[in-house]
């Protein structure tokens, strides 16, 4: 216990996922490897639930699966639920962090020009007027080393994208955008600030969307997406 009071079967749980979660990922427990309950309970002195209670979800995320009277095995990465947003979060976190950016950028840049060409046909005028304001909000932060604001902006402004298309499937790639982006900003895999030409090219999106130009739309929306593999090269090679 520390001096914040006790610790509730909550933050127990919670504690011992963030001990599990990212050393699965990060490969310190290796495909194969069995986690035996009795051990988790002595090594993280917590009871049998709490452990329970972590093993479930680390279940649902496909990372281990759990058999009676083997234990808790860790699965391959095959198998991992790729799209988790914790699962991302703990593997940007991790030492294999420029080989997952690169995967989740690549995939930006075959799913986003073509949800913005969606976007120019499809957006509401309060989605096309969302676009402009995040366009011009990331302008206005995009100087004097703002990112955590610039990074709202940016967030929003790439989830009304994928929303605008009118695709529930890309619509739910939502989270994993945001955990990109969230991850190059919280483990400084950007420049100080943002690149202007991939800032203007956000505003050139937006006008392309609200002028029904679906061409122009996916072919910024590839820049963009290009230019952020290219600062991998850079600054996560």
């Amino acid at each position: 216990m520390d001096n914040q009071g006790p610790v509730t079967g909550r933050g127990l749980h919670a504690r011992l996922l963030a001990s599990l979660g990212p050393a699965i990922t990060a490969g310190d427990y290796p495909p194969g490897t069995v986690l035996r309950t009795d051990e988790l309970e002595q090594r993280f002195d917590v009871s049998r639930t709490v452990v329970r209670e972590a093993v479930r979800v680390l279940e649902s995320m496909h990372l281990v699966r759990s058999r009676r009277r083997v234990g808790v095995t860790v699965l391959p990465p095959e198998e991992w639920d790729v799209f988790d947003a914790q699962v991302i979060r703990w593997r940007l976190a991790g030492p294999d962090r420029p080989r997952q950016l690169r995967s989740l950028t690549s995939l930006r840049s075959a799913i986003e020009p073509a949800a913005a060409a969606l976007a120019a046909e499809q957006a509401t005028a309060a989605q096309c007027a969302e676009l402009t304001e995040h366009a011009l909000n990331m302008v206005a932060t995009s100087r004097g080393q703002q990112l955590p604001a610039y990074l709202v902006h940016d967030v929003a402004f790439h989830r009304t994208i994928l929303r605008a298309s009118g695709n529930e499937m890309f619509a739910r790639l939502g989270d994993v955008v945001a955990e990109v982006l969230a991850g190059r900003t919280e483990h400084r895999v950007m420049f100080s600030d943002p690149d202007p030409e991939a800032v203007t090219l956000h505003v050139r999106v937006a006008e392309a969307v609200r002028a029904r130009d679906a061409e122009r739309a996916e072919r910024y929306t590839r820049e963009i997406t290009m230019g952020a593999l290219r600062e991998l090269d850079i600054l996560a090679p």
